[in-house]
């Protein structure tokens, strides 16, 4: 959305004769510049009101202090309250003095109620705004837009001049990195992007991949999550995950599309969507969901239904509406539901609770404009309803199976490398047999076990002494082996193999 949108936008509810417009943001100076060109554009007198200039006008952009006595909320409100001349008045700060105040809140009601003959428009602007109920009925709700890709590229270029300007340095780019740059960059305040730019500059002057992870580990924290999403800070590679070379292949053809085709500000009905990844317990079904942010260069946000549900009633709803708006302003990313029956498996023992929050998540599924590759995970995918897990909500659904031979000396072979020990010292092929039935988190238990083993006798690490805990081990396979035989039997063509 441009400047002009905006303006549009702000324009629309001004007309609309909604006397009080919420306005939630840091830009406050961005405000002031688009009030300023309302003013302009419709001939109307606009004000900004600060606590500690009183009322100013702003005429021609230049603001000048007209009223300092009305520097207070109530004297401010009585004045605006008697003028007939409508105008628009931009209050800051204002949201401190709407919960402890009942004359302030009384006389807002007042002028709004009056809005018909006075047409004044109050604009409320901070960072937060919580009206109290008595206003609810006379206001509406103004976003200010985030920069557009245009925008944000022409922001980091500004400031890699500004950087070779201030240095007499040349100013490096990589228009790989750039592109992803200014995709990670998107969601962002304008000064919040300018910051985070000029920070992946200042360092030395180049724009490259490796910038990358730090500008989105900054933006998360900007973002202010409030817990609802945990930001994944390390992501793995595909080399880091033994066996899995059907998904592996299918997420690399995949690659290209999503991060070239996938605008984040625009819509792209051919980007992937998502995967499901259903399967064994500790077959890398997580690791994988990190692999896909770590190979793609995203950054990987968690969604932890524990934390969403709440004991009030409708709050736990709120709660799934808030994370996923926050997904899609970290967008393009990666959103991890690991375990996802555990939080919306439908059913009548938490008074539909689940079923609601089914219901934001399938809205938001088929609404999404913004780039989010969603990768659930699940233990037992025949408690999810149906709807969620059907084309079109998801691009496909990968059945992780224990790990064949080969996969088995993959995954000895990674976690030996993992732990300063060189793989080929190690019969990895007698290893392999010995863990038939093993899942790679088994595998990798082994391989510690073994290794305390040698470090409590003093011994070098060897085969045998990996071999002796597998032997200790009785692996899930057999533990549960009706449900494992189970689970494969439902997904015999109903999924694609993973490995």
């Amino acid at each position: 959305m441009t400047d002009a949108d905006s303006a549009k936008d702000l324009l629309l509810i001004i007309q609309s004769r909604i006397p009080i417009v919420v306005i939630e943001s840091h830009e406050e100076a961005e405000v002031l510049a688009i009030v300023s060109r309302l003013s302009r554009q419709i001939n109307m007198p606009a004000f900004c009101w600060t606590i500690t200039d009183g009322l100013v006008h702003l005429d021609d952009q230049v603001m000048q202090v007209t009223e300092p006595r009305l520097n207070t909320p109530e004297t401010v409100l009585k004045e605006i309250k008697t003028r007939v001349t409508p105008g628009i008045y931009l209050m800051t700060d204002f949201a401190i003095y709407l919960n402890d105040n009942p004359r302030v809140v009384r006389l807002l009601k007042e002028i709004a109620m009056g809005c018909e003959y006075m047409k004044h428009s109050i604009l409320l602007l901070s960072h937060k705004i919580e009206l109290p109920e008595d206003l609810k009925p006379f206001s509406a709700q103004f976003e200010m837009p985030v920069p557009d890709p245009a925008k944000l590229e022409k922001i980091v270029m500004e400031e890699g001049r500004q950087w070779a300007q201030n240095t007499h340095e040349k100013f490096r780019i990589n228009r790989e990195a750039l592109h992803k740059l200014v995709m990670n960059l998107a969601g962002l305040t304008l000064s919040d992007a300018r910051r985070l730019a000029r920070k992946a500059i200042y360092d030395d002057g180049v724009i490259t991949e490796s910038d990358l992870p730090e500008v989105n580990t900054a933006k998360y924290k900007l973002l202010d999550m409030d817990g609802l999403l945990s930001f994944e800070y390390e992501t793995a590679h595909f080399a880091d995950v033994g066996g899995l070379k059907n998904l592996i292949s299918w997420l690399e053809s995949r690659k290209s599309a999503f991060l070239h085709q996938a605008n984040p500000c625009v819509s792209a009905p051919d980007v992937p969507k998502g995967i499901m990844l259903v399967g064994v317990q500790g077959t890398g079904k997580s690791l994988a969901a990190k692999a896909v942010a770590g190979a793609w260069g995203l950054p990987l946000l968690r969604l932890d239904f524990a934390i969403l549900y709440n004991k009030f009633f409708g709050e736990t709803e709120r709660n799934m509406r808030k994370a996923l708006k926050m997904a899609e302003t970290m967008a393009p990313c990666v959103l991890w539901i690991d375990e996802i029956e555990k939080g919306i498996a439908t059913g009548d023992y938490d008074s539909g609770t689940s079923r609601r929050v089914l219901g934001s998540f399938l809205t938001w599924m088929s609404e999404r404009k913004k780039a989010v590759f969603i990768v659930a995970t699940s233990n037992d995918i025949t408690s999810l309803p149906p709807e969620l897990i059907r084309k079109g909500r998801l691009d496909e659904i990968f059945f992780v199976d224990l790990p064949d031979e080969t996969d088995r000396q993959d995954i000895f072979r990674i976690h030996l490398s993992r732990r300063g020990m060189p793989p080929d010292a190690f019969d990895l092929k007698r290893l392999s047999d010995a863990s038939d039935g093993f899942s790679g988190a088994e595998i990798e238990q082994a391989v510690v076990s073994a290794l305390y083993c040698a470090r409590s006798a003093g011994r070098e690490m060897a085969t045998g002494l990996i071999i002796d805990e597998i032997e200790k081990t009785s692996p899930l396979s057999i533990v549960m082996a009706e449900h494992i035989s189970s689970l494969r039997q439902w997904a015999e063509g109903r999924t694609v193999r993973a490995n």
